[in-house]
């Protein structure tokens, strides 16, 4: 039976027909894997995704966690999965032998990872948090820190999170208060409050590892102003004892959690830090562990953040594939009204995937989901070239292209992605508003997506007023080259001329914009329109990324499988046809400066 939550299929097209993923086994790093041990991964994720994690999807939702004013409650299955996860060696997937890892490629671990965000992205958080963080101390941390609180997290020990935002500052990081107090024995004391905190609290786990975004006070016992005064500290749920077991409570307490419209099967609370209802080793403040170097705080949690930006951009479109397959099984067998030609009302009824509204709506939801999908799927190859490619120059310049595209593949799944699960649920008529069916749940899970990691406009200011321009404009150059070979390419396809030169155009224009915003002289009318800028970036990357698709399916029609590849092409004419277009007037407000937004006055409204 095919799967309602990923296409094997279209995964397996995408890593071994374009991202060429078995090139990798000839680097020293990969040198132990093929395309068997890539497949037996992607077997083991699966089968551990569809038995145990989908099969809780619902209930999890529905029997969300509750906190009792000690600890948070959920439902059994959650521990019973997170623990085939772990046994299954998951947590260290992509690590180093010598951490118990597989030295799985990035691509083949997220491409595995992508059946868990699907099945049950509530559920699947918990892991993926606790990646990132050890990810990041891997790269920041000591080797004490590595071996006290890395090591028990690839292990499913311990889990992790990340503690960014507050109660007052939001996505303003550089107004965060939390104090962190240096002590004489090299720790640091910590003071003050962090919300939407994602897998903050719960009972999963031995422990939990926190990394959290404080101030150093100055001489003064100030706290510096902006970002230059954030360090980044461990503050574990408990302290550890010398044998690294779990110890006493250090005081970090959950005040409360946070009621969203999705992910509800992942705690979202509000933390205190040092609120003095314990007192570890006598003393009040949560006890904390410098990571890196002080007052580096936020460039050493932006391995985290960026991380998982790309995450959140591939659990958008896990959310939208798995509502896509929904739809189109819905459609396949719900038979209701006949063919305009046919008027006997005693004829049969057709199922619904012949009205051709209906294929609209299920061509443009596969449109955006394997688009989607190929975009982080590129992005995560693009990690694999950053750390393994042979030349320092291919490092860089991966590194530069996966630059500029975090924010796109963070933010384009989430407004397009999720508007596959809008789709789906229109698919599914009345009955797709019902909790009896799970494409409303996928809507409310996905909806949160856009704001997780940073909003559009704050994705669109990243890329427009700093990405574009970085390197004076080397990693926009970059990607345009990227592009151009694809294009003469194309070019030499006379099915795909036509779209070639479609994208050649939106390309020019978005050259010649972005250089027409930066020259204008007044940065907020530069940065006024930004979330349309973004919008334009991410359609035109999206179409070259179909175009690249469509380059391997042409002269496939008397192949075994043509019904696969005629399907892609069927996809890329849609996104040229009625997504490419869309671009052109979001195009000519932004050239004009359009000043219409930035102009309005509060008292206005």
């Amino acid at each position: 039976m095919q799967s309602k939550i990923l296409s094997r299929r279209d995964l397996e097209f995408l890593l071994y027909e374009w991202l060429d993923v078995e090139s990798l086994n000839q680097r020293t790093r990969f040198e132990d894997h093929n395309r068997e041990t890539f497949n037996a991964a992607l077997d083991t994720c699966e089968q551990i995704a569809t038995e145990l994690f989908a099969t809780h999807n619902k209930k999890n939702d529905q029997n969300e966690p509750h906190f009792d004013g000690e600890v948070v409650h959920m439902i059994p299955e959650v521990k019973q999965a997170l623990n085939a996860f772990r046994d299954a060696g998951l947590l260290a997937a992509g690590q180093d032998f010598e951490y118990g890892g597989m030295q799985l490629p990035c691509v083949v671990e997220k491409a595995g990872f992508a059946y868990f965000k699907g099945a049950n992205v509530g559920t699947a958080s918990y892991p993926f948090l606790t990646i990132g963080n050890a990810n990041t101390l891997l790269k920041c941390g000591t080797p004490e820190q590595i071996n006290s609180f890395v090591k028990p997290m690839l292990e499913g020990r311990f889990f992790g999170t990340m503690c960014l935002s507050e109660p007052q500052a939001g996505s303003s990081l550089s107004d965060i208060v939390t104090r962190a107090e240096p002590q004489e024995d090299g720790t640091y004391r910590l003071t003050g409050n962090k919300m939407w905190i994602s897998a903050g609290d719960h009972e999963l786990s031995e422990n939990i590892v926190h990394l959290v975004l404080a101030k150093v006070p100055d001489e003064n016992g100030q706290l510096i102003a902006g970002v230059k005064g954030i360090s980044l500290f461990i503050v574990p749920k408990y302290l550890l004892n010398l044998d690294g077991s779990s110890g006493e409570r250090n005081d970090v307490v959950l005040a409360g959690l946070n009621h969203k419209m999705g992910y509800r099967g992942t705690t979202n609370c509000l933390l205190n830090f040092g609120e003095g209802k314990f007192k570890p080793l006598g003393k009040a403040g949560a006890v904390g562990y410098l990571v890196g170097t002080l007052h580096r705080g936020l460039g050493n949690m932006f391995h985290m953040m960026n991380e998982a930006r790309i995450g959140v951009g591939l659990g958008a479109v896990m959310l939208g594939y798995t509502g896509y397959l929904h739809a189109l099984d819905y459609a396949r067998n719900r038979p209701q009204g006949r063919s305009p030609l046919n008027k006997d009302p005693s004829a049969p009824q057709i199922p619904i995937i012949q009205h051709t509204d209906v294929k609209r709506m299920l061509l443009a939801q596969k449109s955006y989901v394997e688009g989607g999908l190929a975009l982080t799927l590129y992005c995560a190859r693009l990690v694999d070239e950053e750390r393994t490619a042979t030349t320092s120059e291919a490092r860089q310049h991966a590194a530069m292209i996966l630059e500029i595209l975090t924010p796109i593949a963070k933010s384009w799944p989430s407004q397009w992605c999720l508007e596959a699960n809008n789709l789906a649920i229109q698919v599914h008529g009345g009955y797709g508003y019902t909790r009896e069916y799970n494409v409303e749940q996928f809507y409310r899970d996905n909806r949160l997506n856009p704001i997780h990691e940073g909003t559009h406009g704050i994705q669109g200011l990243d890329l427009l007023g700093r990405k574009v321009v970085m390197q004076d404009g080397a990693a926009l150059e970059a990607m345009g080259e990227l592009m151009h070979k694809t294009l003469m390419r194309a070019a030499n396809q006379p099915e795909l001329v036509a779209y070639g030169k479609a994208l050649a155009r939106a390309l020019q224009r978005l050259a010649q914009v972005t250089k027409q915003l930066h020259a204008c002289g007044d940065t907020n009318k530069t940065l006024a329109n930004a979330s349309a800028y973004l919008e334009v970036f991410g359609h035109a990357v999206v179409a070259w990324i179909w175009l690249e698709q469509a380059l391997l399916c042409i002269g496939k029609e008397h192949h075994h499988d043509a019904d696969f590849y005629a399907g892609k092409l069927q996809a890329c004419k849609y996104f040229f046809h009625w997504e490419l277009p869309k671009v052109h007037p979001l195009l000519d407000l932004l050239g004009n400066i359009d000043t219409t937004t930035y102009e309005m006055q509060d008292n206005w409204f």
